[in-house]
């Protein structure tokens, strides 16, 4: 998609005018990433929430949804529109933001859970402190935080983002958080047929992508 140190032009991508993809975006799945919505099932979210590079936003839509404060935060004006637009049509409360999220403020201890499904990957290499420094600076002592990120191996060698082995993954949260896990999983993916034919599919027939799961807290 792009060097490691470059950012996609997310916009463009969103309005479906980017080069790498024609039609809806593969992340967006139509509501929250199945790994997410394990946890979020299993009672692991608290609010408030920051939905990190929220894109069109299922995952703090669907905690809406179930009455928690929440905030999504994404480079993307259209994407933002979006999620704002959904918000409305579903007749939810939500914030929705237009931010850099390796640099913006202005929610300092606020958030007691951050999750970042499928943001990780698409930082550039060298912006992943500065946005681990941003989110642990947003939040709440004792915040829970958890990455659904693309495992290496996903795609070949420098194709798509920039996945991410478990101890690269490790070590870069580490500096900031208390990491509790990081363990194989799946991210759900909307893919052509000759990229599906690569991957096992789920009972709704998305691509299933190898990925990491971690979960940390703030001390």
């Amino acid at each position: 998609m792009t060097e490691d140190n470059q950012v996609a032009p997310w916009d463009d991508i969103y309005r479906g005018d980017a080069e790498e993809f024609s039609g809806p975006v593969p992340w967006n799945i139509g509501e929250p990433q199945p790994e997410i919505a394990g946890l979020i099932a299993e009672g692991k979210f608290r609010s408030d929430v920051l939905d990190a590079g929220c894109g069109h936003a299922e995952t703090s839509l669907h905690l809406a949804a179930q009455g928690y404060t929440v905030v999504g935060l994404d480079l993307s004006p259209t994407a933002i529109g979006v999620a704002q637009a959904a918000a409305a049509d579903r007749g939810l409360t939500a914030t929705y933001q237009v931010a850099d999220i390796s640099s913006f403020t202005g929610f300092d201890g606020q958030f007691s859970t951050i999750v970042d499904s499928t943001l990780f990957h698409s930082l550039p290499v060298d912006r992943r402190r500065d946005y681990l420094r941003a989110v642990a600076r947003a939040a709440a002592p004792g915040a829970s935080y958890y990455i659904l990120v693309f495992a290496k191996g996903a795609f070949p060698e420098g194709e798509g983002p920039n996945p991410v082995t478990d101890d690269e993954l490790r070590e870069a949260v580490a500096e900031f958080w208390t990491i509790d896990d990081i363990r194989p999983a799946f991210i759900h993916a909307l893919l052509g047929p000759d990229q599906a034919a690569n991957w096992e599919h789920d009972e709704k027939g998305r691509s299933k992508l190898p990925a990491w799961l971690l979960s940390a807290h703030l001390d």
